[in-house]
């Protein structure tokens, strides 16, 4: 299913590929080779990375070549140059070249500037030096990925043409306050956290989990379940949000990774179910989980 991103020339599927697992050194190389092979077979055409997510820009660079011609591949810096402070125009500028030799690209279709505090974006510097980037060519889209505030100062600034955000039935807060701008103006939307961390994992609050939040948000919100599957609910919910165009899911197992692009496949919710979803999130002052 290939969609629009935003105003940019760029064409995504509605379900994209975050690459933070096959960061994990100990994760085989033949199984990354066989996980991103059957990504692309099952028509996921975006694969997201970042400069912190250990070794996965440099399989995405390494496995995704063959392909490149047909996908969008986004990747997130800002800090972690040797030498060079974080969140300096020279961090972003060396950043956007080490990311370029590790995904062996001559050009970036998507960078995001990775959780950058509302501060920095407001003294211009990073945001200059991406912008700088994409007048040289090495980046197509300059994006920023962040929640809150700072994701709302992001949407404002014509210098960015995407922005990737927390997307869930438990984390509506963008939905609200930042994503309709976003499509007002044009811009590219990648949700991420589409699964919610996967609360249903755990029958018990998982204290001190990843899917801590989530989790004691859903059990907040009390919605009725309707006999589906809580994967199939929040993943449908969020990648068929309106203004959402992609949602990156995670995982290091084809099995899951093939479960994903099934659920996504059913297409949206009835509605009806996404009024109780989105009801049930307006009753909350909840902001984006970051």
């Amino acid at each position: 299913m290939s969609r629009a991103f935003g105003r940019t020339d760029l064409q995504v599927s509605a379900l994209g590929f975050g690459g933070g697992h096959i960061g994990d050194p100990q994760l085989p190389e033949d199984r990354v080779a066989a996980l991103l092979e059957a990504a692309v077979d099952l028509g996921i055409r975006l694969f997201d990375t970042a400069r912190s997510y250990g070794a996965s820009e440099e399989r995405f660079g390494r496995h995704l070549g063959r392909w490149r011609d047909r996908i969008v591949i986004s990747t997130k810096l800002g800090y972690g140059i040797e030498g060079i402070p974080d969140w300096t125009g020279p961090c972003i500028a060396a950043g956007v070249e080490a990311a370029r030799q590790r995904l062996r690209t001559d050009v970036i279709d998507v960078v995001h500037l990775h959780s950058c505090p509302q501060e920095v974006l407001e003294r211009g510097e990073v945001v200059d030096a991406l912008a700088e980037a994409v007048a040289r060519g090495t980046v197509r889209v300059a994006a920023y990925s962040g929640d809150n505030d700072a994701l709302a100062h992001a949407v404002a600034d014509d210098r960015f043409g995407a922005v990737q955000t927390s997307v869930n039935p438990c984390d509506q807060w963008a939905l609200v306050h930042a994503i309709p701008a976003a499509h007002d103006r044009g811009l590219g939307v990648i949700a991420k956290r589409p699964l919610a961390n996967a609360f249903w994992r755990f029958a018990t609050r998982p204290h001190g989990e990843y899917a801590e939040t989530y989790w004691l948000r859903w059990h907040a919100l009390g919605v009725d379940l309707h006999e589906m599957p809580l994967d199939e609910l929040v993943l449908r919910f969020s990648a068929f949000a309106p203004g959402v165009s992609s949602c990156i899911v995670g995982t290091a197992d084809v099995d899951h990774l093939r479960r994903n692009a099934e659920i996504v496949g059913r297409g949206p919710l009835p509605q009806e179910i996404v009024d109780g979803l989105t009801q049930a999130f307006a009753g909350h002052d909840w902001p984006g989980e970051t």
